[in-house]
């Protein structure tokens, strides 16, 4: 109960700091900017090594790879069959295409699994959503902006990523059986419970209400792929095809429904693509989750 009242209350705390202006206005990017560089990076150097590597570690990474990889063929052919731009085509993509991890994934795992839940969301935000994210997020960006990358900037980007260093070297202690020494082991471990506050209340004071007009139909149908067609796919495919069972398949359907990652609309308004739907996605997608993550919830202990 403590973990659902933090969330909460660190989430209302984000909206009454930005409402009453006692948080500085695009104050979330320096708490984002610290989550994701350091609470983050401290949390893989704190869990990866512990984790037991095995064939089931590929559901959870497997996770943001089948995300985005549906959602392209998906929206293309709508988008065509619509009449979209290339553009709108390309923004509803990065908006519906992959998984909040870590700013909602982290907090909601957090609040329903303990500090067990925590390896895996790892292994699902990790080698799953970041490295997705840029990889084919940034193809994708830059194809339906009309922008060029070339392959070694892409991957220049990636090993000079903070989080992937700390990953990187956390695999490697995993792999070779190496422990981290066990006070710098408690450093990590109190770096990475900043994670959960700090990732909410930056969330919380980014969330808006926009009109929106010619975005009702882009907006509806990315945030139905999101938040339900995509869970549904994961619950049908680890459930019942691969017959799986336990927590880390639990907590990785959980994450097949969690909001827009916020990364990625960031990298798609970087690329000009359609910024205000992009936004509305994410600033609308947010605390819908909430209420289908609830069902989700309740659906899979109901036929699991």
């Amino acid at each position: 109960m403590s973990n659902l009242i933090l969330l909460f209350l660190c989430l209302f705390l984000g909206v009454f700091l930005r409402k009453a202006k006692l948080f500085p206005e695009n104050g979330h990017l320096a708490l984002n900017s610290f989550v994701v560089n350091i609470s983050l990076s401290s949390l893989s150097l704190y869990y990866i090594p512990k984790i037991a590597m095995n064939v089931q570690v590929l559901f959870p990474v497997a996770v943001q790879w089948l995300n985005i990889l549906l959602a392209i063929p998906f929206f293309i052919l709508i988008g065509r069959k619509l009449k979209w731009s290339k553009g709108m085509i390309g923004a509803v993509i990065m908006g519906a295409g992959l998984g909040n991890s870590s700013f909602i994934g982290i907090p909601v795992i957090h609040a329903l699994y303990g500090e067990s839940g925590m390896k895996t969301v790892m292994l699902v935000d990790q080698p799953g959503g970041f490295v997705a994210l840029f990889t084919v997020g940034i193809a994708v960006a830059n194809y339906f902006s009309g922008g060029k990358s070339t392959a070694s900037e892409t991957i220049l980007k990636i090993i000079k990523y903070p989080p992937f260093i700390a990953f990187s070297i956390a695999v490697l202690l995993n792999v070779f059986s190496l422990q981290i020494p066990t006070d710098l082991d408690q450093v990590f471990e109190k770096l990475g419970a900043t994670t959960v506050p700090l990732a909410l209340v930056s969330v919380g004071s980014q969330l808006r209400w926009q009109k929106f007009n010619s975005e009702t139909r882009p907006l509806l149908l990315a945030l139905s792929f999101k938040l339900l067609l995509f869970p549904l796919i994961i619950f049908v495919l680890y459930f019942f095809v691969f017959n799986q069972r336990g927590e880390m398949i639990e907590i990785s359907f959980l994450e097949a429904g969690m909001a827009p990652m916020i990364t990625a609309g960031i990298i798609a308004n970087t690329h000009h693509l359609y910024p205000k739907l992009t936004n509305l996605i994410i600033g609308i997608g947010i605390p819908i989750s909430f209420v289908t993550l609830a069902f989700w919830y309740f659906v899979m202990h109901y036929f699991i």
